[in-house]
């Protein structure tokens, strides 16, 4: 009996552009063209929810404290964010996938998986989906889409990346190694400053050199994520696009460059990750009824703290004030602190009134 072999799997990976600015511009004929700053005004301890192109070219980006974009760009136009309005906005987007497939994974408001090997219009090609999708976003959307189109979800994740803004990259199967070859671990989905440093202490700049490391060396620069690494170095991804993916929580984590020794500056830092979880909690339109804070000092000592609310969920203020308490409860101040993060469990849907970042 012939052996069976599964099936090679057509992932889309779609990822608005700029999303939160780009409404805006669109909405707003004055703002097209102009650098674009969705957040807190500049003089406010907010951080930036999304720059548009032209304020990119200034070095602003996403989390960036709105402060430091001002400075940046003076000239920038600082747009409050319409959180629900960009929530209708995604509604319409995820409308123009369901008449391809089913198989849709949100990840955020602006970016989803879709696994269309087999589609509701029956296009036999991957790529000619990716492009009639991105065709219907801009023409009854009038915004712009980029697309990776691969065999999984992480390839497809870096290559929708990679002709941004308003492109497409396509690797089949054949073409996973020579593409992974030269590309940078920072490209490598999950891997952030921290761990970048970590890869390149040790020789490790590209996705090749994860393949030269000697098996006896694995375990002391890779840990407990091993096989993680030499899965995505070999391009293998078993993960299925996941429609009705439940997400448990949302949490934010700094590793700080030098360690926190003053209550000034931990504030400072808690002021900064209780910007960004907001944030990420209004990409995914919830917010929680547990609050968790996660400590961890130079000695690597690491304690978890969380407090649940009875009669409410978390608001921005919330966030702000119950991380000022749990921290300042628990924290050891002859210790320095190494790593600082706040998560929310429990989530429920974001019905608040409030769309503004600032916790002034």
């Amino acid at each position: 009996m012939a052996e069976r072999t599964t099936p090679t799997r057509k992932i889309i990976h779609i990822d608005m552009d700029a999303f939160f600015a780009s409404v805006e511009q669109r909405d707003n004929p004055q703002l097209r063209g102009k650098p674009v700053v969705v957040g807190g005004a500049p003089n406010s301890r907010s951080v930036v929810c999304a720059a548009s192109y032209e304020a990119r070219t200034f070095g602003i980006h996403s989390a960036m404290p709105c402060a430091h974009a001002y400075k940046l760009c003076p000239q920038a136009l600082f747009v409050p964010p319409r959180m629900r309005h960009y929530q209708t906005v995604s509604q319409a987007m995820r409308a123009i996938f369901k008449r391809y497939t089913d198989l849709i994974e949100p990840l955020s408001l602006d970016e989803a998986y879709l696994d269309v090997t087999e589609n509701k219009q029956n296009i036999p090609s991957a790529t000619w989906v990716a492009e009639h999708i991105r065709n219907c976003i801009h023409n009854e959307l009038q915004l712009t889409a980029s697309a990776g189109v691969a065999p999984n979800k992480f390839i497809a994740k870096i290559a929708s990346d990679i002709n941004k803004p308003n492109g497409i990259c396509v690797i089949p199967p054949e073409q996973i190694q020579t593409f992974l070859h030269d590309l940078p671990i920072r490209k490598i989905p999950g891997i952030g400053p921290v761990t970048e440093q970590h890869l390149q202490a040790h020789g490790i700049t590209q996705v090749q050199d994860i393949l030269a490391v000697p098996d006896n060396e694995h375990l002391a620069i890779f840990g407990k994520q091993t096989d993680y690494f030499i899965a995505l170095a070999h391009g293998i991804d078993t993960r299925p696009v996941q429609a009705h993916r439940i997400r448990k929580s949302v949490g934010v984590e700094h590793t700080f460059a030098q360690d926190i020794t003053t209550t000034e500056a931990l504030t400072k830092r808690i002021h900064t990750l209780a910007d960004e979880l907001w944030q990420r909690l209004q990409r995914n339109t919830t917010t929680g009824l547990t609050l968790t804070v996660k400590i961890k000092y130079s000695n690597f000592k690491q304690i978890t703290r969380s407090h649940t609310l009875k009669h409410e969920s978390y608001t921005p203020e919330l966030i702000h004030i119950q991380a000022i308490r749990l921290v300042n409860a628990e924290r050891d101040d002859r210790l320095a602190i190494r790593l600082l993060g706040l998560s929310i469990h429990t989530l429920v849907p974001c019905t608040i009134q409030q769309e503004t970042l600032s916790f002034e």
